[in-house]
């Protein structure tokens, strides 16, 4: 087993640094602020993931997880260094990669003996050359004894499924000018058994990039085809169906819309599009993709409109606000767009989510209602849209939202409900793409 040095607790460091201490590495969790820290040594997360809770406490328990502020601490006994910081949308749309800076000029200074730095964090093509370069030049007193090697290893991780993801990889990913090296990571994945790719930084750092840019796109193109299905009165949910039969198109990622959200999609073809300017590039495709994402989220709401004759002095329950189930994560949820947009027009927001209520305070305008369950969301609404389909909402006593409400008016923007089972049971009922009932 190796001693690993994970740097950076937020949503991918603490699942990598969990992870692989459950597989009985002996991990070290680093992190600047002290406040995390001191959290998750008394098991507090700052982060809501399904299971990974009680992952960190089995560890922790055991002594094979750790948490510190200490570089002297976690660096210097380090086999394996992960960087696992934020790189989040600069002003010009490319990654900040201030905290990747700052974690690597660190890491040279307590650098002793042989050891592999890993970039977990999903970063611009050509930072793996560039992080090298931060931490030769870093190095101080310990240059005689400390040599490195850095390794790219971008992270496929699905907030809501992480521990999954981790432990059942599609495919391992490592690029590094020292095949030697990656071959070492490569090990430390051994026990999944994962398909692994070994080749340069930049192309390891590409196939990240490209492959959320990818997905993002089934996303806009299927939510392009909903916006057609609702002029022309096809049922986008069938269409999709028909579509994902096909052996080379596949079901995945074409369930129309809202638009997607997170920390991943919407930056990461930001950053990409923003790579592709920079080297002369006419990114087209990626700019048309990020415009239909935003675009799902103004029609939902003028559908809404439409229906209404006005939001101006109605009130609209929200159920849901995270940008997907399973997750407090809020950075670019389509919620927060609708919301906004609702109290931009006058509209009154009551809005309930199961967890990520709190996390959402500090995204949405100020005047929103934040309801105990889903049923006090409906309590005197003029309409209740349905934002984020949690299990909870799937299930729900519909005869008693429709005596809760002062209209039985439901907006679905994930297309949880059928359309004619809504409409027997008395709602105005509208989906994204879809016939409101099959005579409709």
């Amino acid at each position: 087993m190796s001693n690993i040095c994970v740097i950076g607790t937020g949503y991918v460091g603490l699942v990598t640094g969990a992870c692989f201490s459950d597989l009985g590495n002996e991990v070290i969790c680093l992190d600047v602020d002290a406040g995390k820290i001191e959290g998750l040594k008394k098991g507090q997360l700052p982060i809501y993931e399904p299971g990974l809770n009680e992952i960190v406490k089995r560890n922790y328990d055991a002594g094979r997880l750790k948490f510190t502020t200490d570089h002297s601490v976690a660096v210097p006994s380090a086999d394996f260094i992960f960087i696992a910081v934020g790189t989040p949308q600069g002003d010009d749309g490319g990654a900040d990669l201030s905290y990747v800076q700052t974690a690597a000029s660190t890491i040279a200074k307590y650098l002793n003996g042989n050891t592999i730095i890993i970039n977990k964090s999903t970063v611009p093509i050509g930072t793996g050359d560039w992080v090298a370069g931060i931490i030769e030049s870093s190095l101080d007193g310990n240059r005689s004894t400390a040599s490195f090697a850095v390794v790219s290893n971008p992270e496929f991780l699905r907030e809501g499924s992480a521990i999954l993801d981790f432990n059942n990889p599609d495919r391992i990913v490592l690029g590094s000018t020292k095949p030697a090296a990656a071959e070492k990571v490569a090990e430390l994945y051994s026990a999944l058994g994962a398909p692994t790719i070994i080749t340069d930084l930049r192309t390891a750092e590409m196939i990240k990039y490209a492959s959320n840019a990818i997905l993002a796109t089934r996303i806009s193109f299927i939510n392009e085809i909903a916006q057609m299905c609702d002029a022309l009165g096809a049922d986008v949910k069938v269409v999709a169906e028909g579509m994902g039969y096909d052996k080379r198109i596949g079901p995945q990622f074409l369930q129309a819309g809202v638009g997607y959200g997170g920390s991943c999609f919407p930056k990461d073809v930001k950053a990409l599009a923003h790579m592709a300017e920079k080297s002369n590039l006419h990114p087209q495709l990626l700019l048309a993709v990020m415009d239909i994402n935003d675009d799902a989220r103004r029609f939902f709401v003028q559908k809404l409109e439409r229906s209404l004759g006005s939001v101006s002095g109605r009130t609209i329950g929200v159920w849901g606000l995270a940008f997907k189930p399973n997750t407090d994560d809020m950075r670019e949820a389509p919620s927060i767009d609708i919301i906004s947009a609702l109290v931009r027009k006058g509209a009154t927001v009551k809005a309930y989510d199961p967890v990520a209520m709190d996390v959402a305070r500090k995204y949405l305008p100020g005047g929103v209602e934040y309801c105990n369950d889903l049923y006090s969301v409906a309590e005197k609404a003029d309409a209740v849209l349905l934002i984020t389909e949690w299990n909870e909402f799937k299930q729900i006593d519909f005869s008693r939202v429709k005596e809760l409400m002062n209209k039985p008016v439901l907006f679905d923007g994930r297309n949880l409900y059928d359309p004619a089972e809504m409409t027997r049971q008395g709602f105005t009922y509208r989906s994204v793409g879809r016939p409101t009932s099959p005579q409709d």
